[in-house]
């Protein structure tokens, strides 16, 4: 593995580009606004485990490809933003029924969190890219593990830490939204203010130039 030095600074940058809020908290925070708060918890861990599949395309090199072919990067960042406004636009147009029966149906809205949470990483072609990017900064090519095993561990780490600040995204978010809960209003609105970040994210997402 790399060095003590290697790794500490590792750690440390890791632990500052986990806990900078970005568009996967904004994104857990939004599903528990919506959905409540095991809906947010599920949405961070299908982030987490879509992560996976940018952590291992790291380690044998298919992030390249993004870089070698502009073109498959735009197509697969822009039906990532399409999806995420579709999302968004999907919690507009909820029926407000559900507003008061929301504890009834959070097993159906925890399990539609965690697989749209899984698509929607899958389809983030930046964080492929920040895995390209980053993890080799850390990596030492005269270490004794192999460098695609020093990409999956230090990738595994680094998903980890940022799936933590995650979860304590979905917390604070839920603290709040427990005390608004009792009111209908208050859950449209919370619905809404859901949908409303998840629209914002993927327009964000389509009209970034990189």
């Amino acid at each position: 593995m790399p060095s003590t030095e290697l790794l500490v600074a590792f750690f440390a940058t890791t632990a500052i580009f986990a806990y900078i809020p970005g568009p996967a908290m904004l994104y857990a925070a939004a599903q528990t606004m919506a959905r409540g708060r095991w809906s947010g918890l599920m949405a961070a861990l299908g982030i987490h485990l879509g992560g996976y599949v940018h952590v291992f395309a790291a380690a044998v090199g298919l992030s390249v490809l993004f870089h070698a072919v502009p073109v498959l990067y735009m197509a697969v960042k822009l039906v990532g933003a399409l999806y995420l406004i579709w999302l968004g636009v999907s919690l507009f147009r909820a029926k407000a029924q559900g507003d008061a029966v929301l504890p009834g149906i959070q097993p159906k809205s925890a399990r539609r969190a965690f697989f749209e949470s899984v698509a929607v990483e899958v389809l983030n072609p930046k964080t492929a890219i920040f895995f390209m990017a980053f993890l080799p900064q850390f990596i030492d090519a005269s270490a004794a593990f192999p460098v695609w095993l020093q990409f999956v561990v230090l990738g595994t780490i680094v998903n980890l830490m940022f799936s933590s600040a995650d979860i304590v995204c979905v917390m604070l978010a839920g603290a709040v939204t427990a005390r608004l809960r009792r009111s209908s209003r208050a859950q449209r609105l919370m619905r809404r203010a859901g949908g409303a970040v998840l629209v914002g994210l993927g327009v964000h997402v389509a009209l970034q130039k990189s």
